[in-house]
């Protein structure tokens, strides 16, 4: 099985060290990027405009944002596009790095949720994709971009949340291993 090959490649080290490149810049983007940007548009968020599901909200969304509004965030969703390659190589990473520590079904279901991440990335292309189609076409807006852009951040969302729980949950179960490894040999 090619996910089987995950538990030796790429060597943990490199694992950590993108699981850091990742990290930062994620933490990067969040700080110099898009901190400003819920100053500069404080009213609507880019959460109101992932889930904003149908034109008519999105076009209250652009009147309140205005051009310079709308201008901002659109900034920030080409940012994005970076953001996804740090949120994802990190949560990948982490993910990979406690499944190795892991046995059994644990292991092989730890190989499959890393891949959460990587898909979730797919459907934030998608729904970035669609955000903009809707920025730089209004005020007539396509019908389909602002489902498409909120069914794809619903999915986005749910497929993170699902391998951070798995991370956590792996995590505890590698930390109690470790332990009653320990334990043992003392």
């Amino acid at each position: 099985m090619i996910l089987k090959k995950l538990t030796e490649q790429p060597k943990s080290y490199i694992l950590l060290l993108t699981a850091i490149i990742g990290f930062v810049i994620f933490l990067l983007i969040n700080q110099l990027i898009f901190a400003p940007l819920t100053q500069a548009v404080p009213t609507y968020g880019i959460l109101d405009f992932e889930f904003a599901w149908v034109p008519e909200q999105v076009l209250i969304i652009f009147s309140v944002w205005g051009p310079s509004g709308m201008e901002a965030q659109a900034f920030g969703i080409y940012w994005d596009f970076l953001y996804i390659v740090g949120y994802g190589i990190f949560i990948f990473s982490c993910i990979l790095l406690v499944s190795r520590g892991l046995d059994g079904r644990f292991q092989s279901f730890g190989l499959w949720m890393s891949l959460t991440p990587l898909i979730s990335g797919i459907f934030d292309v998608i729904e970035n994709i669609n955000l903009l189609i809707l920025i730089n076409t209004a005020p007539t807006l396509p019908s389909f971009a602002p489902f498409i852009a909120s069914l794809s951040a619903c999915i986005k969302f749910g497929l993170l949340i699902l391998g951070i729980i798995y991370f956590f949950i792996g995590l505890v179960l590698f930390i109690t291993k470790w332990f009653k490894k320990k334990n043992k040999l003392n």
